[in-house]
């Protein structure tokens, strides 16, 4: 039995409506014979329009954060010039896109290698502050015994409301860390902190879809590496223990 010939599990359908949306569908439960070519032109179509969603979404980015992603490196680099370390964090797709963050930075293409850890990378520190102290935490606590001054913190969120990585924010603030954030939407309750100087660079990708917001953070976090790495120019890194 192929997959066509089962109902569709619910949110599938809304997923994928070229494959569901024929009579033939709902009266023979998917046995219709769709058409190769008809699939293939609706697919080629939905990939069409997506590309160009991706594309207009990181031209309006970079055309209205240009400014801010340049200050924010200058400011990384000078953070890491005084011997800073960068920790990275983030929840489900946002947290392979932390490791991302922090490998751009500890082993890039080119460039100096600079200090970098991401807090998810850890599972058994990860498991262990969620079982033991709350899911809610297991950034903070790490941050609380790694973090010092002069470091700086990058936190991912497409809604802009896991509770984790805010509680992660309002620590790395207190300890006198450099915060920069991305999000998404309308950025949630990191653009509260933003309002409220918790956060020193939020980032907001203005989309509703998760796949458009991450696709564009992407961008966002190789370029502010590439900026980085152009504000450091032939400045010396202090050899500093890896963080943690």
């Amino acid at each position: 039995m192929s997959a066509l010939d089962e109902t569709p599990a619910e949110g599938v359908r809304d997923l994928y409506p070229f494959l569901y949306d024929h009579p033939e569908h709902d009266e023979h439960l998917g046995r219709a014979d769709l058409g190769t070519t008809e699939v293939q032109a609706e697919a080629m179509r939905s990939a069409v329009e997506k590309t160009g969603e991706i594309v207009r979404l990181r031209e309006r980015m970079g055309a209205e954060s240009a400014a801010e992603l340049a200050a924010c490196a200058e400011e990384m680099a000078a953070r890491f010039v005084a011997g800073g370390r960068l920790f990275s964090f983030g929840n489900g797709g946002s947290s392979t896109d932390a490791q991302e963050v922090a490998t751009a930075f500890l082993r890039p293409c080119r460039g100096p290698a600079l200090p970098a850890l991401c807090l998810t990378a850890d599972v058994a520190v990860v498991t262990a502050l969620s079982n033991d102290v709350g899911f809610e935490m297991v950034f903070a606590r790490q941050l609380a015994a790694l973090g010092r001054p002069g470091d700086i913190v990058v936190g991912l969120s497409t809604s802009g409301g896991s509770a984790n990585v805010v509680r992660a924010f309002e620590e790395a603030a207190h300890r006198g860390m450099l915060t920069v954030g991305l999000a998404g939407g309308g950025g949630g309750r990191l653009a509260e902190l933003s309002e409220r100087g918790v956060l020193d660079h939020l980032f907001v990708v203005p989309s509703s879809s998760v796949h458009r917001i991450q696709e564009a953070q992407t961008t966002l976090y190789h370029v502010l590496r590439e900026l980085t790495w152009h504000a450091l120019g032939s400045a010396p890194i202090p050899r500093a223990h890896s963080p943690g």
